[in-house]
This record gives C-alpha cells, sequence and structure tokens, in this order.
C-alpha cells in the first residue's frame, strides 16, 4: 500500500491531511464522528495572548462557491488553551499545530514563549491580522511586514515554525521568500481571500464587519497558481490549503508543489471528507504505482 506519511519542518503526519485553523475548532466536536488519529494532524483555531470575543454577527454568509466568515478570531486565549484543551488534544494521537494571531509582536512573542514548553509540535503564525502599530497594515501584506513579525517570533520560538500565507497581495512567493529568509521552517498556503456581500433589501454588507475572509471550493484554482508559483522559489516545504475538496483536488495541491495539505471548508458540509481524501489518494498512489507522498510533490509537467 502507498505510504502516506510525510515530514514538514522536522515533524512527521502519518497522512497528509491537517485540519486547517478556524473550521475544525480544538477538534472535540468533530471527535464524535471519528477518531482524530485519522487525521495527519489538527491546526487549532486561531490563539491570541488574552481571550476574544470575536466580531458582532451576522459574520458567516454563503457566497458562490464557498463561504465568507468575519468571525474575528473568537478564542479563550492561550492560558485556558494550554490549560482545558491541549491537555484534551494531546491524548488523541495526532499531531497539534497551534495557529498563533496577535495585533502587534509582543503579543505573537508572548503567546509563542507560552507554547515553548508544551506539547504542541508546530506553530503557525497567522499573519492577516492588522498590526496596530503600523495603522493597521496587516503583517503580511509586504515583504517587510512578513520578514519582520517572522524574525521576531523566531527569536521567541522553540518549535518549528510555519508562516500562513495571505493572497491578498501582488505577488505571495516573495512573501515566502521574506519568511524564509526570516527563519521560517515552512509555509501554509493560501489564506481566505477578503470579499464581501450585500443585502439588496436593507442595502448594507451582509457581514456586520463589511468585509470577510472568502474560503471554500472557488479557491482552488487560485491556490493552486499560488502554491506552484512559490515551490519554485522558496526549499522549505509548503503546505497547501485553500478550495481542496475531493481527493483530485488533494493531487493537484501535491503535483503543484505542496507537501502537505490543509482542508477547512469542506468540513462544514461533509466531516468526513478527510477520511474520503485520504482513501481516494492512496487508491490514486496505488493505481499509478507511486509509492511515497514525495513523488507526487511538485510532479506537475508544464508545457
Amino acid at each position: 500500500m502507498a505510504n502516506l506519511k510525510v515530514t514538514v519542518a522536522g515533524v512527521e503526519f502519518e497522512n497528509p491531511l491537517i485540519a486547517a485553523s478556524g473550521t475544525f475548532g480544538f477538534g472535540k466536536e468533530y471527535s464524535e464522528f471519528y477518531p482524530l488519529s485519522a487525521l495527519g494532524g489538527v491546526s487549532c483555531k486561531g490563539i491570541t495572548i488574552k481571550e476574544r470575543p470575536g466580531n458582532p454577527p451576522p459574520r458567516v454568509t454563503e457566497a458562490p462557491g464557498g463561504m465568507l466568515n468575519a468571525v474575528g478570531l473568537q478564542n479563550p486565549g492561550v492560558d485556558h488553551f494550554i490549560e482545558y484543551d491541549l491537555p484534551w488534544l494531546s491524548r488523541q494521537g495526532t499531531k497539534i499545530i497551534a495557529n498563533v494571531a496577535g495585533n502587534a509582536p509582543e503579543d505573537y512573542c508572548a503567546t509563542v514563549e507560552k507554547l515553548n514548553d508544551t506539547c504542541v509540535d508546530m506553530v503557525e503564525l497567522n499573519i492577516s491580522c492588522p498590526n496596530v502599530k503600523q495603522g493597521g497594515v496587516q503583517f503580511g501584506t509586504t515583504c517587510e511586514g512578513v520578514f519582520g513579525i517572522t524574525s521576531e517570533v523566531r527569536k521567541h520560538c522553540k518549535k518549528p515554525l510555519m508562516v500562513k500565507l495571505s493572497p491578498n497581495v501582488t505577488d505571495i512567493s516573495e512573501m515566502a521568500v521574506a519568511a524564509e529568509s526570516a527563519g521560517a521552517d515552512a509555509v501554509s498556503m493560501i489564506n481566505t481571500l477578503t470579499g464581501m456581500r450585500i443585502d439588496i433589501h436593507t442595502k448594507r454588507p451582509i457581514l456586520h464587519n463589511n468585509t470577510g475572509g472568502f474560503s471554500g471550493p472557488a479557491l482552488l484554482p487560485i491556490a493552486l497558481r499560488m502554491v506552484w508559483q512559490t515551490a519554485g522559489k522558496i526549499k522549505i516545504p509548503i503546505v497547501g490549503l485553500g478550495g481542496i475538496s475531493t481527493w483530485q483536488d488533494a493531487v493537484e495541491m501535491l503535483l503543484a508543489g505542496a507537501s502537505a495539505l490543509q482542508i477547512g471548508t469542506v468540513l462544514f458540509t461533509d466531516p468526513y471528507a478527510p477520511l474520503k481524501i485520504c482513501e481516494g489518494l492512496s487508491e490514486y498512489m496505488d493505481k499509478n504505482g507511486v509509492e511515497s507522498l514525495k513523488e507526487l510533490t511538485g510532479g506537475m509537467r508544464p508545457w
């Protein structure tokens, strides 16, 4: 049988399927469907230094080919996560990725320091956050911003560090180069695209936040293009995400240059999607004589 194990930044995953941050919570609800050991890993809901209530509703809405969300990083804070959520997660037999967010470099650094002596396997840096010290501009929208926040966190983080890249930029591959130069061990891409829906009767945006992050199947072609462009410019691994819903999508993302995968929005419509994708991926590999996922990563043959 095909070998589905992958190694990213020194962390070995039993299979390449990782639940994307923000779509899986801390895993307890989904554990009612199947053991979390069926997943390669779980990227936890974004964690901040202090508890956050998130944005006022409405903060989620459907959109053609996906959904918009402006949840606003609602979470119980890193101390609560370490005391109450992490002990349970550590017994589930899957790799744990702590997604860390903040509004100032000190927030990120303080949060990762608290995670250093825990059983977390990897830290994922959510840089699609507004830097309050720079007038609210997102950390991840300039090369200088990406380099600055990554290098600062790198000084404080003892865990393997993965930077989650925003697609709301002119050239995401340059952001990846900046992250690699600043000491990132891997990048995950792509985060959500900024979008909007408008209620034609009230003439107001449907989301109270006006705009939100667009995710879902419609993102796949964009994510594939961005992963492919980036894979040729960096040496660190890419964890690909954005619109993956089927095993065929997963194969495409691997061929584009991803070493592992995250799936998110599809979990809301089919919680069993990771199991189906793993099964289909394994069958595809067996049928095509592929023994290891390494053989697929970056295997696309351009015209």
